[in-house]
């Protein structure tokens, strides 16, 4: 036993408690922790992916970071043999080689191959994460100065605005600066088209652990796609420079079970209904055969 001192609380330790604590970080250090819902403290690592993109994003990550780790032991083993094996006291002559076309090609070709090794699976997940082909519904994003608008074409084409909740407004469980009055709710399992456009500056709809990134122009719709694997509530930000609300248009994904979804649309179609829609046209009865005959003449006559 042992006597610790922690955040001002004095207590005893044992042995088995710190090694403990030592499992504890380095299962944090080497495997990192999972975050599906927003950053916690202490959070190492990419948050764990929460659909098919951000699966293929964390794989290519974690082939990068090895190619990039090999890259980077060999080059500090080199300068160290380098500057071992050349300086001065071993080697008081130096030589006067200024060429070796062995060597030449080698440092042309080895990176060429590793720069091609790394543009297959890049290229790949580009065309994976660009758009699906079988969509089971549309989400439109809007972007604003400084707030996101959602219409939902395919459920009655209802609209909402999203904006984040006032610090003073807050209520106990919701993110300071994460949260929005209206979320977006999609549903679990199905494959989402994302049309993405502004209204007046440029800005940019990201969600790491569903691994979107796009920015949206105005003028111009962009495409991506979606799916949620699991239900939980995932949170993103504008990640582009669009002026001095930049930091305050967070995202807000409430991802749910296809019927709670379907719920919620029928919710939905009632409070976010559109007002702009034009009114139906009415039908127009037909004219009695004399009637036509008379305008005809009328119009003759004229």
């Amino acid at each position: 036993m042992r006597r610790l001192f922690v955040g001002g609380i004095t207590g005893e330790v044992s042995v088995t408690s710190r090694l403990a604590t030592l499992a504890a970080w380095a299962t944090l250090l080497f495997t990192g922790p999972a975050f599906a819902e927003g950053p916690r403290n202490w959070q190492l690592g990419l948050p764990e992916a929460a659909s098919p993109t951000a699966e293929k994003i964390v794989d290519f990550h974690d082939l990068l970071l090895v190619i990039i780790t090999a890259i980077t032991i060999f080059v500090l083993v080199l300068l160290l043999y380098v500057s071992w094996r050349f300086r001065e006291k071993r080697n008081p002559t130096p030589t006067t080689t200024t060429h070796n076309t062995t060597i030449e090609i080698l440092w042309t070709v080895i990176p060429i191959m590793i720069l091609i090794g790394i543009a297959i699976p890049s290229f790949r997940l580009l065309y994976f994460a660009d758009k699906t082909q079988e969509a089971d519904m549309t989400l439109k994003v809007i972007g604003h100065q400084w707030y996101w608008s959602y219409e939902y074409p395919d459920h009655g084409n209802f609209t909402f605005d999203a904006n984040m909740i006032p610090e003073d407004e807050i209520q106990p469980g919701q993110k300071r600066l994460m949260d929005t009055d209206n979320p977006v709710v999609l549903p679990v399992g199905k494959k989402v088209r994302l049309l993405m456009t502004a209204t007046d500056v440029l800005h940019a709809w990201a969600i790491t652990p569903l691994g979107v990134r796009l920015d949206t122009v105005p003028g111009r719709i962009n495409e991506t796609w979606v799916q949620i694997d699991r239900p939980g509530t995932y949170y993103g930000f504008c990640s582009e420079l669009c002026g001095a609300g930049h930091a305050y248009m967070p995202i807000m994904v409430k991802a749910v079970p296809p019927a709670e979804f379907d719920a919620w649309v029928e919710k939905a179609k009632e409070e976010f209904a559109r007002v702009d829609e034009p009114a139906p046209v009415k039908a127009v009865k037909a004219l009695p055969a004399a009637a036509t005959v008379k305008v005809a003449q009328d119009e003759a006559g004229n």
